[in-house]
């Protein structure tokens, strides 16, 4: 199975709606490593890797998040898969 890396920007009302921890419970149940966080300008950044399928999972369920959230744009740049993580955490800032 292909292991793959993306960078995906969410933009519309994603923060305080529990959008960082639904996101890491989601991806923890299909088994992609990364990390979640809100970024300064509304916006949640996530960085995920893992097996193709599971990554494209993860990243439709981002096209609507968790109950209250109104997503408006999901922005995903395909990366080089590196390995460097060994599970998905929440982050402060970015």
């Amino acid at each position: 199975m292909a292991l793959v890396r993306a960078r995906v920007v969410v933009s519309g009302r994603v923060q305080g709606v529990f959008f960082r921890y639904t996101t890491c419970q989601e991806a923890e149940r299909l088994k992609v490593n990364g990390w979640v966080a809100n970024r300064r300008d509304g916006t949640v950044e996530a960085v995920m890797e893992g097996e193709k399928p599971a990554v494209e999972a993860l990243i439709t369920w981002c096209h609507h998040g968790p109950p209250g959230a109104v997503v408006r744009k999901v922005e995903v740049d395909w990366q080089e898969y590196k390995g460097e993580f060994s599970s998905f955490s929440i982050k402060g800032w970015g």
